[in-house]
Order: structure tokens, then sequence, then C-alpha cells
């Protein structure tokens, strides 16, 4: 069956058909509104990085037509006889997951993000069996339990971001205790995901030093987004100097990069945490670890209670993320910009005014 007739509910969005990764209208469908659900219409959708990698299969797991998407936010225009949190109107958010099992561990203790069962928010196989779609697209139906509530005094556009961006680095810093006012933390890349870490250890009370290759960023990481101190990755001298500062690190790169000048930044006791994904494994040196009781972790975005706790956190805050606001038909054109880094410091889709259905 086509994805048009799929489901009762017509749907617009842009999607990929092929490795290629090239983006363009496609008409689909979405479920009927069930009694747990929430329906909304999309307003805006952030481009994460992993919509780049998946859009072209790169980390090759991609179903084709794939409509990426999982920054999403909007209006609710429906809501089934059981939801009791949401109301029609209602300024509402989709992150990465759409659907758990609802019965392991991991669902029980509010990390549905670890459930071995855990379902995409695009490119996954829901519950009926059908492909999950994302949100380059006029509309998503939800189950309400992974809706996130948008505080009012959050701009709908640089908040979406705070739903892949926000969480990915909201929940280590948390976990891994590294939002104790005067800890010490780096951020390794001052992209997407390293300029809202900045801006979340800042409001935790953190120093916060960014670390990054690029020179010309340092104005930038200093002046506008707040940050105590600055390291040149490829500067030895620099790192030497700040050699055994930090309780943590997180870091955000996503490309092949070296852990041991980062792994000597840190104190004793101190903890590496990795949030970018590689498409190859990083080499790890195991003698720096033992010699300070180091510690190398990861983390993947987070529970819905702790997602919506990271909003009202960046409500209260006013932590948004810096963007760049793009109609869907420049869409091709941000991901070449964006494989390049070059946006400051994520697009965002403006869904509800420039994406029209062709039919």
């Amino acid at each position: 069956m086509s994805p048009a007739d799929e489901h009762p509910r017509k749907a617009f969005g842009w999607a990929a058909r092929d490795p290629s990764g090239v983006l363009s209208p496609f008409n689909f469908s979405r479920r009927a509104t069930g009694e747990k659900d929430v329906a909304f219409k999309v307003l805006y959708c952030g481009i994460c990085h992993s919509d780049l990698h998946m859009v072209k299969n790169e980390w090759g797991q991609t179903v084709y037509p794939v409509v990426p998407g999982h920054e999403i936010v909007g209006e609710v225009t429906e809501i089934g006889s059981n939801v009791t949190k949401f109301k029609v109107g209602d300024r509402v958010g989709v992150g990465c997951m759409v659907g758990s099992c609802h019965s392991c561990d991991h669902c029980a203790n509010n990390v549905e993000n670890y459930c071995p069962k855990m379902i995409l928010t695009y490119g996954s196989k829901y519950h009926d069996g059908t492909l999950t779609y994302g949100g380059y697209s006029d509309t998503m139906v939800v189950e309400e339990h992974f809706i996130v509530r948008i505080p009012d005094n959050l701009p709908l556009d640089a908040a979406a971001p705070l739903l892949c961006a926000g969480i990915t680095v909201y929940s280590p810093l948390r976990y891994y205790g590294l939002d104790k006012p005067g800890a010490h933390v780096g951020v390794v890349g001052l992209g997407g995901l390293g300029h809202v870490a900045v801006k979340f250890a800042k409001a935790m009370g953190a120093k916060v030093t960014v670390i990054s290759t690029s020179p010309n960023k340092k104005n930038e990481a200093i002046e506008s987004l707040g940050a105590d101190a600055f390291l040149i990755s490829r500067n030895q001298d620099e790192l030497e100097g700040a050699m055994g500062t930090m309780d943590g690190i997180i870091d955000t790169v996503s490309a092949h990069h070296p852990l041991l000048p980062l792994i000597g930044l840190l104190k004793s006791h101190g903890k590496l945490v990795l949030v970018g994904a590689p498409e190859k494994p990083l080499e790890l040196p195991v003698f720096p670890l033992l010699l300070g009781r180091k510690l190398v972790g990861g983390s993947c975005i987070g529970g819905m209670k702790e997602t919506q706790e990271m909003v009202d956190f960046a409500a209260k805050h006013n932590i948004t993320a810096d963007i760049e606001v793009i109609p869907i038909d420049y869409v091709n054109t941000a991901m070449e910009r964006l494989l390049k880094a070059d946006v400051k410091y994520r697009f965002v889709i403006d869904i509800s005014n420039t994406m029209k259905a062709s039919s």
C-alpha cells in the first residue's frame, strides 16, 4: 500500500528517496487520532545533524522514503478521548522518540530513551507495523506520553532545537553531576549541541571552557554565549596550560577526533561524556584513565520526564538555540551548509508558512 493510503489522515512533507539524500515533496498519511493520541499542526522543525546522516544512510539503517525531523513544535488540533495533559490550542513539541514498550525497567524509571523497543520519531517501525515519518511535514499524531509542553515565554522556532540538541546535553550534565555551581565543565565543539551545552552549563552555575578547532569561534563563545574560557584543541601550549583542571567534559563532536588530549584536561575522577556519534570507532588510550580514575561515558537524549524538566528549565533561564529560520524549499542547500558547519548554530524550517502541499 502506498504511504498516501496507509492511514486515513492526509499528510504532506518532504522526503529523501535514496542515499543521495536529496529531499523533495512527498504525499503520505497519518493515523487517525487514537484515544491516547495528540494531533498537532507542525509550525517549526529543527534540522539536526542526525537528519543529515539519516537521509544519506550514513549509519546504514535508513528505510526510504524518509521524512526526517525530530525537533518538532506546533499547536494541538485534536486530542484523543483519554488525553488528560493537553487541550486543543496548546503549544507542544516532540523530540527524538514517539514510542516505547511502557513495561520494562527503563520505562518504569522514566528513561524510555534506553528502552530496547524505543520507537524513533522517523525511520522506525511503529506499533502498528507502519514506518514513522518525522517533522519535515505539516502534521503529526503522537501518543500523549511523548509530547512536551512548550512554556509560553519560549519562542517556538528557537525552542524547537531544545527537543534534541537541548536534552542531549542537559541529560548528561545532570546525570554525571556536572550541574553543580562551581564545577568546571569543558564543551568540545561549538555547533548545534555545543552552543546549547554552554548555555545550560552556565545556567547551572558551572565555569565553562569551550574546546574547539576553530580559533575564529573564540569571540562568539565568550562574548555571545557566555563561556568563561576558550581553548584551541590543536594548540599544544593552550592544552597543557589547562591540564587537570576540568571536572567533566561534554564532547559533542561527531567527526573522528583524538580523545587523549581531552582525557588530559580532566581532573582525577573527571568524566569525559560523548554525545556526538562518529561513524568510525575512536581510539581510547587506557593508561590515562587508570592514572586518574577517570571515566569515559556516553549519553543519548533523555526520558520524557527529564525532557519536560529541561524545557521548563530553559524557559526559567531564558535559554533557546541560536537559529537561522529557513523555508522548506531551502532545505537541500541547508543540508549542504550543515555538512560544512556553515550555520550559527541550528537551521529551523518554517513549516507552517512555507510548506504547501503540491496536490
